[in-house]
């Protein structure tokens, strides 16, 4: 059995909620779908207060927002899935969702919707280096979730890869949850990211190693980071042989930039193009965001990241 929607929208962050909400609003029947528990995508984590415009809610929380985004969806009669993963799109606008029931169990929909909007994302960079794959690693955004989410400590000395506003943002909110952040490291020679976002981590102490970068994650016994080992690079990036040092921790976290979810879109073919300001593939739309395969729209990252590097 075939399920009949006007629009599909994959992702509930804020730009798919903000999409099902218009579509809703504009008199059709929408279906939002999402792998998480609640709706919201990144604004739940996100407990500091917006930059910009007013009508770009500044000075309210993120999770404020999400709320909000969350409420007026609800009330405009958006069907909303949760714990629903799309595994595939097909030709002709079908979508294959994979929907957690309350008795535990799965079972796997086919949906039809006369537009499919693809709000998937983006996702994390990593940063490889000797001993990366450690427990004890893992991308700021993680971290983030842990203590901003799930109320728990992702470690309690932290060293953090990555000076751009993710990295100087939750550095502090670490530190607001009690972590100890312990050095900053960023390879370029001066800090990314805004200086009032820097000026919260230098007045807390945290020492910042510009023009510097990890090399090593030490562990101890049971293979979990026990050291950061970090070294000074030339311009060219590379570590300078001789300027290594460690420093203790069990915690490395990589502020190293974002990159796009396009797997749906490529799965159906839309044409794309390597955008690096972006963060990498990214698919190619039109001004109304409909990609190269009709009905097939995107918004969001997953259009392209305006701060991928940072």
């Amino acid at each position: 059995m075939i399920l009949e929607k006007d629009v599909v929208v994959v992702g509930a962050g804020p730009a798919g909620l903000a999409a099902a909400i218009e579509a809703a609003k504009a008199g059709a029947a929408v279906l939002l779908v999402d792998l998480n528990l609640k709706a919201g995508g990144q604004l739940f984590k996100q407990i500091h207060k917006f930059f910009g415009s007013r009508a770009h809610y500044s000075g309210t929380r993120g999770y404020d927002i999400g709320k909000k985004l969350v409420k007026e969806a609800t009330e405009s009669q958006v069907e909303i899935w949760l714990q629903s993963t799309a595994v595939g799109v097909f030709p002709g606008n079908k979508v294959s969702i994979e929907r957690i029931l309350q008795n535990g169990g799965k079972k796997l929909y086919t949906v039809h919707g006369k537009t499919i909007i693809l709000a998937t994302g983006a996702s994390e960079n990593v940063v490889r280096f000797k001993g990366w794959t450690r427990p004890g690693v893992m991308g700021a955004g993680a971290a983030q979730t842990m203590v901003n989410v799930d109320h728990v400590k992702p470690g309690q000395k932290i060293v953090m890869l990555g000076s751009g506003n993710v990295g100087l943002i939750v550095s502090y909110q670490l530190m607001q949850a009690g972590c100890d952040v312990v050095a900053l490291v960023e390879a370029a020679p001066k800090i990314g990211g805004y200086a009032v976002h820097a000026a919260k981590i230098r007045r807390a102490g945290v020492p910042i190693f510009t023009k510097h970068t990890i090399v090593e994650a030490l562990g101890d016994a049971e293979g979990k980071v026990s050291g950061a080992v970090i070294a000074e690079v030339d311009e060219k990036f590379q570590p300078i042989p001789g300027t290594e040092q460690t420093i203790p921790c069990d915690t490395i976290t990589l502020a190293a930039g974002l990159k796009p979810v396009v797997e749906l879109t490529r799965l159906m073919n839309c044409a794309s193009a390597f955008e690096p300001v972006l963060g990498g593939f990214i698919p190619m739309h039109n001004q109304d965001m409909e990609t190269s395969v009709q009905g097939i729209f995107v918004a969001g990252d997953a259009t392209g990241v305006e701060e991928a590097s940072v």
